[in-house]
């Protein structure tokens, strides 16, 4: 499991995170909602390491990570797939799915089949430039590069981003079909309420900083949580 407890971030003056605490659990898909600028992202980059915190705790699997390294996190099992992608778009699609091989064994370095499985169109384009593919097969290619890495805790940044809707059913249909194989936990970003309530087991809702309402998906009027969503 992953327990973020009592966390807080700066940006030089700007306290940008104000004793935030989540969990994500293995089988079970968090999503963390809010609107833009509260947050989120910033979170979600502390978990991975990407930006040190001032206070607070990160623990994965009951292991203290607060002080590692990115890599250190990802060999751990840790797997991010970041808001606007950032494939390699001069890489082939075969290159840009290899990329996760850097915090595999020399054994586990292959593409497993279940990745063509869920992302079938990828197959069919191995050779292809990551750059020349369209933004909704740029999504599937990040999610799938996430997923060479065999992870135990995968965080998704906003996956659905200007993707159409073709392929959001198509993300929504994996996210459910990983969920239901009970080996990870997922961490999910998103501004889509309908998107987060189908998918989603608990949620948190960030504003300025801090969560304002968290848990079990059900279990808060859905009125509350989009009070915090609308601009």
């Amino acid at each position: 499991m992953l327990a973020v407890n009592d966390i807080d971030l700066f940006y030089g003056a700007a306290h940008a995170l104000r004793s935030v605490s989540i969990t994500a659990e293995i089988g079970r898909v968090t999503c963390l909602l809010g609107r833009n600028g509260v947050g989120k992202t910033s979170l979600l980059k502390t978990v991975m390491g990407q930006l040190p915190i001032a206070q607070g705790s990160i623990k994965w699997k009951g292991e203290e990570v607060s002080e590692l390294a990115t890599p250190a996190r990802a060999r751990r099992g840790m797997a991010y797939v970041p808001q606007g992608r950032e494939i390699f778009p001069l890489l082939s699609v075969r290159e840009n799915l290899e990329t996760g091989y850097a915090s595999l064994s020399a054994e586990d370095r292959f593409i497993p089949e279940e990745i063509f499985d869920l992302f079938p169109v990828l197959e069919s384009m191995l050779g292809r430039r990551g750059g020349d593919l369209s933004g909704g097969q740029q999504q599937q290619l990040a999610i799938a590069r996430a997923l060479v890495t065999r992870p135990e805790l995968l965080i998704l940044d906003e996956p659905t981003e200007g993707i159409q809707p073709s392929i959001i059913k198509d993300i929504e249909a994996v996210i459910s079909y990983l969920r239901t194989q009970g080996k990870m936990a997922i961490l999910l970003v998103e501004q889509y309420f309908e998107f987060a309530r189908d998918l989603a087991d608990s949620f948190a809702v960030m504003d300025r900083g801090e969560v304002v309402l968290a848990g079990e998906i059900g279990a808060v009027c859905e009125n509350d949580i989009k009070t915090y969503l609308t601009v």
